[in-house]
Protein backbone atom coordinates (compact mmCIF):
# COMPACT_ATOMS: atom_id res chain seq x y z
CA UNK A 1 0.00 0.00 0.00
CA UNK A 2 1.65 3.47 -0.97
CA UNK A 3 0.60 6.36 1.27
CA UNK A 4 0.16 10.05 -0.17
CA UNK A 5 0.72 12.85 1.77
CA UNK A 6 -0.24 15.86 0.62
CA UNK A 7 3.11 19.24 0.76
CA UNK A 8 2.82 22.31 2.52
CA UNK A 9 5.23 24.75 2.69
CA UNK A 10 7.50 24.13 5.57
CA UNK A 11 7.57 27.61 6.50
CA UNK A 12 3.71 28.72 6.72
CA UNK A 13 2.10 25.57 6.11
CA UNK A 14 0.26 26.49 2.94
CA UNK A 15 -0.57 23.76 0.48
CA UNK A 16 1.35 23.79 -2.48
CA UNK A 17 1.69 21.77 -5.67
CA UNK A 18 4.35 19.22 -6.41
CA UNK A 19 5.56 21.07 -8.99
CA UNK A 20 6.48 24.55 -6.82
CA UNK A 21 10.02 25.68 -5.74
CA UNK A 22 8.77 28.47 -3.65
CA UNK A 23 5.43 29.22 -1.60
CA UNK A 24 3.14 31.42 -3.54
CA UNK A 25 1.55 32.90 0.09
CA UNK A 26 5.31 33.85 1.74
CA UNK A 27 7.96 33.66 -1.20
CA UNK A 28 9.79 30.49 0.46
CA UNK A 29 12.15 28.70 -1.55
CA UNK A 30 12.34 25.41 -0.84
CA UNK A 31 15.81 25.26 -2.04
CA UNK A 32 19.20 27.06 -1.03
CA UNK A 33 20.67 30.24 -2.41
CA UNK A 34 23.54 29.61 -4.84
CA UNK A 35 26.08 32.16 -2.74
CA UNK A 36 25.06 29.11 0.00
CA UNK A 37 25.73 26.20 -2.31
CA UNK A 38 29.45 27.95 -2.69
CA UNK A 39 29.70 28.26 1.37
CA UNK A 40 28.95 24.55 1.54
CA UNK A 41 31.39 23.46 -1.09
CA UNK A 42 34.14 25.56 0.28
CA UNK A 43 33.96 24.00 3.94
CA UNK A 44 33.68 20.37 2.03
CA UNK A 45 36.82 21.20 0.49
CA UNK A 46 38.61 21.62 3.74
CA UNK A 47 37.85 17.93 4.72
CA UNK A 48 40.97 15.45 5.28
CA UNK A 49 42.17 13.93 1.97
CA UNK A 50 41.43 10.74 3.35
CA UNK A 51 37.36 11.35 4.12
CA UNK A 52 35.56 9.00 1.71
CA UNK A 53 33.16 10.45 -0.97
CA UNK A 54 30.38 8.80 1.10
CA UNK A 55 31.22 10.46 4.10
CA UNK A 56 31.83 14.15 2.13
CA UNK A 57 28.31 13.86 0.54
CA UNK A 58 26.38 13.58 3.84
CA UNK A 59 28.61 16.05 5.36
CA UNK A 60 27.64 18.03 2.16
CA UNK A 61 24.08 17.40 2.77
CA UNK A 62 24.17 18.12 6.53
CA UNK A 63 25.99 21.50 5.60
CA UNK A 64 23.15 22.04 3.37
CA UNK A 65 20.72 21.60 5.36
CA UNK A 66 21.79 24.15 8.09
CA UNK A 67 23.50 26.93 5.94
CA UNK A 68 21.87 30.28 7.47
CA UNK A 69 20.27 28.93 10.28
CA UNK A 70 22.58 27.93 12.65
CA UNK A 71 26.34 28.97 13.96
CA UNK A 72 28.17 28.54 10.47
CA UNK A 73 31.48 28.16 12.37
CA UNK A 74 30.41 26.24 15.38
CA UNK A 75 28.36 23.71 13.27
CA UNK A 76 31.06 23.28 10.37
CA UNK A 77 33.42 22.50 12.93
CA UNK A 78 31.55 20.00 14.48
CA UNK A 79 30.71 18.32 11.13
CA UNK A 80 34.05 18.15 9.49
CA UNK A 81 35.30 16.65 12.65
CA UNK A 82 33.07 14.18 12.92
CA UNK A 83 33.03 13.37 9.35
CA UNK A 84 37.21 13.06 9.09
CA UNK A 85 36.68 10.21 11.82
CA UNK A 86 37.35 12.18 14.97
CA UNK A 87 35.84 11.03 18.28
CA UNK A 88 33.59 8.40 16.87
CA UNK A 89 32.25 5.74 19.08
CA UNK A 90 31.08 2.27 19.37
CA UNK A 91 27.55 1.45 19.71
CA UNK A 92 28.12 0.67 23.62
CA UNK A 93 28.41 4.38 23.83
CA UNK A 94 24.51 4.29 24.18
CA UNK A 95 25.74 4.06 28.31
CA UNK A 96 28.62 6.38 28.10
CA UNK A 97 28.95 9.93 28.28
CA UNK A 98 29.14 10.63 24.16
CA UNK A 99 25.47 9.76 24.37
CA UNK A 100 23.96 9.42 27.03
CA UNK A 101 24.70 10.85 30.33
CA UNK A 102 21.04 11.59 30.43
CA UNK A 103 21.19 13.64 33.97
CA UNK A 104 23.90 15.42 32.60
CA UNK A 105 22.93 16.31 29.61
CA UNK A 106 19.26 17.34 30.83
CA UNK A 107 20.51 19.53 33.56
CA UNK A 108 22.08 20.88 31.23
CA UNK A 109 18.75 21.68 29.02
CA UNK A 110 17.06 22.66 32.04
CA UNK A 111 19.63 25.69 32.79
CA UNK A 112 18.92 27.00 29.33
CA UNK A 113 15.18 26.61 29.62
CA UNK A 114 15.18 28.34 32.93
CA UNK A 115 16.76 31.21 31.45
CA UNK A 116 14.05 31.76 28.91
CA UNK A 117 10.95 33.74 29.96
CA UNK A 118 8.19 31.81 28.37
CA UNK A 119 9.84 28.91 26.44
CA UNK A 120 6.39 27.90 24.76
CA UNK A 121 5.23 31.24 23.11
CA UNK A 122 5.24 31.85 19.32
CA UNK A 123 8.67 33.47 18.83
CA UNK A 124 11.82 33.17 17.17
CA UNK A 125 13.17 31.70 20.15
CA UNK A 126 13.74 28.54 18.55
CA UNK A 127 17.42 27.64 17.26
CA UNK A 128 15.71 25.35 14.21
CA UNK A 129 13.60 26.21 11.32
CA UNK A 130 10.32 24.34 10.31
CA UNK A 131 12.74 23.25 7.20
CA UNK A 132 15.12 22.13 8.88
CA UNK A 133 13.33 20.25 11.90
CA UNK A 134 11.62 18.06 9.22
CA UNK A 135 15.15 17.70 7.44
CA UNK A 136 16.46 16.02 10.39
CA UNK A 137 13.61 13.84 10.54
CA UNK A 138 13.74 12.57 7.32
CA UNK A 139 16.93 12.03 7.31
CA UNK A 140 16.61 9.52 10.78
CA UNK A 141 13.69 8.32 9.02
CA UNK A 142 16.22 7.21 6.26
CA UNK A 143 18.93 6.11 8.95
CA UNK A 144 15.92 4.08 10.64
CA UNK A 145 14.82 2.20 7.24
CA UNK A 146 18.70 1.39 6.26
CA UNK A 147 18.87 -0.10 9.56
CA UNK A 148 15.57 -2.06 10.07
CA UNK A 149 15.83 -3.56 6.20
CA UNK A 150 19.28 -4.89 6.95
CA UNK A 151 18.19 -6.59 10.13
CA UNK A 152 15.14 -8.09 8.33
CA UNK A 153 17.39 -8.96 5.12
CA UNK A 154 20.01 -11.27 7.61
CA UNK A 155 16.92 -11.90 9.89
CA UNK A 156 18.72 -15.88 9.79
CA UNK A 157 21.83 -15.01 10.77
CA UNK A 158 20.43 -12.61 13.79
CA UNK A 159 18.29 -15.67 14.89
CA UNK A 160 14.89 -13.25 14.11
CA UNK A 161 11.99 -15.53 14.12
CA UNK A 162 8.12 -15.48 14.98
CA UNK A 163 6.59 -12.80 16.59
CA UNK A 164 10.56 -11.04 17.03
CA UNK A 165 10.63 -11.19 13.20
CA UNK A 166 7.01 -9.46 12.80
CA UNK A 167 8.33 -6.99 15.52
CA UNK A 168 11.29 -6.00 13.15
CA UNK A 169 8.79 -5.87 10.47
CA UNK A 170 6.72 -3.57 11.72
CA UNK A 171 9.32 -1.45 13.24
CA UNK A 172 10.65 -1.25 9.48
CA UNK A 173 6.81 -0.07 8.41
CA UNK A 174 6.43 2.42 10.51
CA UNK A 175 10.01 4.08 10.28
CA UNK A 176 9.17 4.62 6.03
CA UNK A 177 5.33 5.79 6.93
CA UNK A 178 7.56 8.72 8.80
CA UNK A 179 9.81 9.23 5.96
CA UNK A 180 6.78 9.81 3.68
CA UNK A 181 5.41 11.98 5.68
CA UNK A 182 8.51 14.25 6.79
CA UNK A 183 9.07 14.30 2.84
CA UNK A 184 5.71 14.87 1.64
CA UNK A 185 5.98 18.38 4.17
CA UNK A 186 8.93 19.62 2.77
CA UNK A 187 12.02 17.71 4.67
CA UNK A 188 15.30 17.16 2.31
CA UNK A 189 17.17 14.17 2.02
CA UNK A 190 20.59 15.14 3.94
CA UNK A 191 22.32 11.39 3.25
CA UNK A 192 20.89 8.31 1.95
CA UNK A 193 24.08 6.56 2.50
CA UNK A 194 25.40 5.39 6.28
CA UNK A 195 27.45 3.28 8.38
CA UNK A 196 27.17 1.78 11.76
CA UNK A 197 29.58 1.83 14.65
CA UNK A 198 30.10 -2.31 14.69
CA UNK A 199 30.11 -2.42 10.43
CA UNK A 200 28.79 -5.77 9.45
CA UNK A 201 28.79 -7.32 12.65
CA UNK A 202 25.53 -5.23 13.26
CA UNK A 203 23.74 -7.57 11.25
CA UNK A 204 25.46 -10.88 12.26
CA UNK A 205 25.37 -10.61 16.33
CA UNK A 206 21.77 -10.34 17.86
CA UNK A 207 23.37 -8.63 21.08
CA UNK A 208 25.44 -5.82 18.70
CA UNK A 209 22.16 -5.57 16.38
CA UNK A 210 20.13 -4.67 20.06
CA UNK A 211 22.70 -2.57 20.92
CA UNK A 212 22.51 -0.58 18.15
CA UNK A 213 18.69 -0.66 18.09
CA UNK A 214 18.24 0.66 21.10
CA UNK A 215 20.96 3.75 20.57
CA UNK A 216 19.39 4.52 16.97
CA UNK A 217 15.55 4.82 19.04
CA UNK A 218 16.70 6.56 22.15
CA UNK A 219 18.58 9.42 20.18
CA UNK A 220 15.03 9.59 17.46
CA UNK A 221 13.23 9.74 20.31
CA UNK A 222 15.04 12.36 22.69
CA UNK A 223 15.38 14.50 18.62
CA UNK A 224 10.99 14.20 18.72
CA UNK A 225 10.63 15.52 21.90
CA UNK A 226 12.75 18.59 20.92
CA UNK A 227 10.89 18.99 17.99
CA UNK A 228 7.93 18.93 19.94
CA UNK A 229 9.42 21.85 21.87
CA UNK A 230 10.92 23.97 18.76
CA UNK A 231 7.68 23.36 17.04
CA UNK A 232 5.52 25.24 20.00
CA UNK A 233 8.01 27.74 20.10
CA UNK A 234 7.45 28.56 16.63
CA UNK A 235 3.37 28.38 17.18
CA UNK A 236 3.26 25.16 15.20
CA UNK A 237 1.18 23.23 17.80
CA UNK A 238 0.08 20.67 15.07
CA UNK A 239 3.69 19.82 13.87
CA UNK A 240 4.37 19.53 17.42
CA UNK A 241 1.34 17.06 18.37
CA UNK A 242 2.64 14.99 14.96
CA UNK A 243 6.08 14.72 16.39
CA UNK A 244 4.79 13.83 19.93
CA UNK A 245 2.56 10.89 17.86
CA UNK A 246 5.84 9.83 16.03
CA UNK A 247 7.98 9.96 19.26
CA UNK A 248 5.37 6.99 20.90
CA UNK A 249 6.11 4.95 18.73
CA UNK A 250 9.81 5.11 18.79
CA UNK A 251 9.63 4.27 22.21
CA UNK A 252 7.62 1.33 21.44
CA UNK A 253 10.19 0.36 18.69
CA UNK A 254 12.59 0.70 21.79
CA UNK A 255 10.48 -1.63 24.10
CA UNK A 256 10.23 -3.74 21.27
CA UNK A 257 14.02 -4.01 20.96
CA UNK A 258 14.45 -4.88 24.69
CA UNK A 259 11.98 -7.30 24.51
CA UNK A 260 13.84 -9.36 21.68
CA UNK A 261 17.11 -9.11 23.51
CA UNK A 262 14.89 -10.16 26.66
CA UNK A 263 15.90 -7.10 28.71
CA UNK A 264 13.60 -6.99 31.94
CA UNK A 265 11.65 -4.77 32.56
CA UNK A 266 11.41 -4.09 28.79
CA UNK A 267 9.52 -0.76 29.66
CA UNK A 268 13.11 0.33 32.42
CA UNK A 269 12.10 4.38 31.56
CA UNK A 270 9.36 6.08 33.67
CA UNK A 271 10.42 9.60 31.62
CA UNK A 272 12.30 8.95 28.48
CA UNK A 273 15.49 11.15 28.98
CA UNK A 274 15.90 14.55 27.17
CA UNK A 275 20.15 13.60 25.50
CA UNK A 276 19.25 17.16 23.06
CA UNK A 277 18.46 20.78 22.98
CA UNK A 278 17.11 21.19 19.98
CA UNK A 279 16.88 18.92 17.05
CA UNK A 280 19.70 20.21 15.32
CA UNK A 281 22.03 18.95 17.67
CA UNK A 282 20.76 15.54 16.62
CA UNK A 283 22.93 15.06 13.32
CA UNK A 284 26.08 15.84 15.23
CA UNK A 285 25.72 13.28 17.53
CA UNK A 286 24.53 11.42 15.19
CA UNK A 287 28.10 11.29 12.85
CA UNK A 288 29.81 11.30 16.78
CA UNK A 289 28.53 7.55 17.10
CA UNK A 290 29.35 6.53 13.67
CA UNK A 291 26.23 6.44 11.31
CA UNK A 292 27.79 9.14 8.93
CA UNK A 293 30.95 7.47 8.12
CA UNK A 294 30.39 5.11 5.28
CA UNK A 295 33.10 3.32 4.43
CA UNK A 296 33.96 -0.16 1.82
CA UNK A 297 32.50 -3.22 3.97
CA UNK A 298 30.63 -0.93 6.27
CA UNK A 299 28.32 1.55 3.77
CA UNK A 300 24.44 0.82 3.84
CA UNK A 301 22.12 2.77 1.18
CA UNK A 302 18.55 3.59 2.32
CA UNK A 303 16.15 1.76 0.23
CA UNK A 304 12.37 2.34 0.17
CA UNK A 305 10.54 -0.54 2.10
CA UNK A 306 7.21 -1.33 -0.21
CA UNK A 307 5.58 -3.67 1.65
CA UNK A 308 3.00 -3.57 3.80
CA UNK A 309 2.68 -5.34 7.40
CA UNK A 310 -1.01 -6.75 8.79
CA UNK A 311 -2.25 -5.31 11.68
CA UNK A 312 -0.27 -1.98 11.56
CA UNK A 313 -2.84 0.79 11.76
CA UNK A 314 -3.00 4.51 12.21
CA UNK A 315 -1.03 5.21 8.67
CA UNK A 316 -1.87 8.58 8.63
CA UNK A 317 -0.94 11.09 11.26
CA UNK A 318 -3.92 13.07 13.39
CA UNK A 319 -3.42 16.79 13.44
CA UNK A 320 -5.62 18.98 15.58
CA UNK A 321 -5.32 21.29 12.28
CA UNK A 322 -7.22 19.00 9.63
CA UNK A 323 -6.30 21.16 7.23
CA UNK A 324 -2.82 19.88 7.30
CA UNK A 325 -2.52 16.20 7.51
CA UNK A 326 -6.34 15.06 8.34
CA UNK A 327 -7.47 12.40 11.15
CA UNK A 328 -5.60 8.83 10.59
Amino acid sequence: MTQTFPRFCPNCGSAVAGEQVSCSTCHKEFGILSAQLSAVKSQVEQLPSETSEEARFATSNLLKSFTGQRSRRSFFKGAIAAASGIGVVGAGALYGPALVSAAARQQSFRSTATQSKSMFRMSSNAADSIVSILTVARTAEQLAVTFYSNGLANADKLGLKGDNLTYIKAALYEEQIHQKFFAANGGQSLAETFSFPSGASTFTDLKTFITTQQQLEGVFDSAFLAAIMEFAQLGRPDLAQIAGQVACIEAEHRVLGRTIANMSPADNWAYTPVLIATVGDAPALVQKAGYLSPTSGNSYTYKEYTDTVAGVEQLKPFSASAAMVGNG
